[in-house]
């Protein structure tokens, strides 16, 4: 795994040719469900970790499974079913930590077998304790919305890794069943203290670039669907710092193996990266200002998620109600190993 953050002014000659972390938490009218919200006795706030079930959803798509694999790195155990694409056939498969050489069968069900997954998750809960299943989404954006209702009706709290759907409805959602969940744009903890500098920043020096107009290139895995979470949480800040009408829609996006290279990835994470460039330039064009974040692999954030479900077990374990937290208090917390 190769990690880079870089942040660069430039003074460049005058020439005449010179040229998603902010979730917006809806206020309070939402809909009700089927069950009551998820509450946890607030008696004991000790963590056994021996006891949880971390439910990973979306294997065997490669970032699931590094995910599981993180958790199994930090002693987690893996609940032995989980849910998959409706695209996948039911099957079984031996997740392994390469690191830690640790290992959990994990029975794949399809997101279409609904009461399949629903029997299984009540059967987990029976066996483990009814607040020691948790579960992380990687699956796709397209299910985000309707996968965190699904977990909201079984009473399951979840990290939800999944970018993309309609975020403002999601949190508006569970902020309003008031339900344990860690949701974020992005779970790697030095970006996500970037991400949280830049929104300080924003807040305290509104227009500071005022007149430089953002230029903004990523590039992921062909796999990924959707424009990248972080990409649009560190835009958002980047625009209250420049006034710019920058939009999601300008972000340049790369999604083909030779444009990748090309910008910098290297050829052996091809299959797993997120390469970012902000750019800032003034008004003449004789100042530019450049922030880069480039991530090759996938363990930071797998790393990251694991920790969410530490910290957000522990909230279920000593909280009277459920709560949607950020990245950003799992950082605050110190509770990012």
């Amino acid at each position: 795994m190769m990690v880079s953050l870089l942040l660069v002014a430039a003074l460049v000659p005058l020439r005449s040719d010179a040229f998603s972390t902010s979730f917006t938490r809806a206020a309070s009218k939402h809909a009700k469900y089927n069950s009551g919200p998820l509450q946890m006795s607030s008696s004991s706030s000790a963590l056994n970790i021996s006891e949880l079930r971390v439910m990973v959803n979306g294997m065997p798509g490669p970032m699931a499974v590094a995910a599981a694999e993180a958790c199994l790195r930090k002693g987690l155990t893996l609940s032995p079913v989980a849910m998959t694409g409706p695209d996948v056939e039911s099957c079984t498969i031996n997740v392994v930590d390469p690191i830690s050489g640790k290992s959990g069968k994990v029975r794949l069900i399809p997101s279409t077998e609904i009461e399949e997954i629903e029997a299984a998750v009540e059967g987990v809960k029976t066996a483990n304790g009814a607040d020691n299943l948790l579960v992380i989404d990687f699956t796709h954006p397209s299910a985000v919305n309707g996968n965190a209702l699904f977990y909201v009706k079984n009473n399951l709290p979840f990290v939800m890794g999944t970018t993309g759907g309609d975020r403002e409805k999601l949190m508006a959602d569970m902020e309003g069943a008031k339900h344990f969940a860690v949701i974020a744009p992005n779970m790697g903890k030095q970006i996500v203290a970037m991400q949280s500098a830049l929104e300080d920043l924003a807040e305290r020096y509104p227009s500071a670039f005022s007149g430089y107009k953002l230029k903004m290139t990523e590039s992921h895995q062909k796999t990924k669907a959707d424009t990248s979470g972080t990409a649009k949480a560190v835009i958002d800040s980047i625009k209250t710092l420049s006034d710019d009408d920058f939009e999601y829609d300008d972000v340049k996006m790369i999604r083909d193996d030779d444009e990748s290279v090309a910008f910098g990835v290297p050829p052996e994470a091809i299959n797993g990266h997120a390469f970012h460039t902000y750019t800032l330039t003034s008004p003449d064009g004789s100042v530019e200002f450049e922030l880069k974040h480039n991530v090759a692999g996938r363990s930071v954030y797998a790393e990251g998620t694991a920790d969410a479900i530490k910290f957000l077990a522990r909230k279920v374990k000593s909280e009277p109600e459920g709560k949607v937290y950020s990245m950003v208090n799992v950082l605050e917390e110190g509770a990012m190993e």
